[in-house]
């Protein structure tokens, strides 16, 4: 049973994770260095200033990391713009109908700027009670630091919450905030088997998250009718 429910944004709202993966490589090789998958591996669940810095430190070029930054986090709502970015098949019913059972926030790994952008783009940010981005907490995924600052936004202890992931380190930092973690593999980017040992609950489509979301609310809902 839970009370709420906490989203990640890349992989389980919108398919953007290979949008990460081209923007950092092309940053790297117009300064002349391959990025490849273990880079990208490395920085998956990173915040914006974590994954800026390790990014200008493999350029090796001078850039700051701010402007390193800003030169991805500007290529991301360049895409979205472009209609890159779009919700995944199910997410929006996702949204939609956990919201109406209980409160959702999101803790992503995103920059503010493209959470918000790609929130009211689709047009459910008002679905949203809290959004809180890591790069607003002392560290990123896989510590727990994102998920439990969505949950004080929330009003609603952590181990009353409902956490949906699809990565790694995402899955990780769900469940070291002692959530209970549903898990929707990415399935360009697939989880290693031990965070995916951490989920309660794993599906490979959102409408099965959905069915799972909804019954556990709903059977918190029956039991605080069962104490009134």
């Amino acid at each position: 049973m839970a009370d709420a429910v906490v989203f990640d944004m890349d992989g389980v709202l919108v398919e953007s994770e290979h949008l990460w993966e081209r923007l950092w490589t092309a940053f790297a090789a117009e300064r002349g260095k391959q990025w490849g998958p273990e880079q990208t591996k490395s920085c998956q669940g990173m915040s914006a200033p974590e994954w800026a810095a390790f990014l200008t430190d493999f350029a090796g070029a001078g850039d700051s990391a701010a402007d390193t930054e800003r030169t991805v986090v500007d290529g991301m709502i360049k895409a979205l713009e472009d209609g890159e970015i779009e919700l995944l098949p199910g997410a929006r019913e996702m949204v939609v109908d956990a919201a109406a059972l209980g409160p959702i926030a999101l803790a992503s790994s995103a920059p503010r700027r493209v959470i918000d952008a790609v929130l009211t783009h689709h047009e459910v940010d008002h679905h949203f009670k809290a959004t809180v981005s890591s790069a607003e907490v002392p560290r990123g995924k896989p510590s727990p630091d994102v998920y439990l600052a969505a949950a004080d936004k929330l009003g609603v202890p952590a181990p009353d919450c409902l956490a949906v992931e699809d990565s790694s380190n995402g899955l990780r930092a769900a469940a070291a905030a002692g959530m209970t973690v549903v898990a929707i593999p990415n399935p360009s980017y697939p989880p290693a088997p031990d965070a995916l040992e951490r989920a309660a609950y794993r599906a490979s489509d959102h409408d099965a998250v959905r069915r799972y979301l909804l019954s556990q609310l709903k059977a918190s809902q029956h039991k605080e009718g069962d104490r009134a």
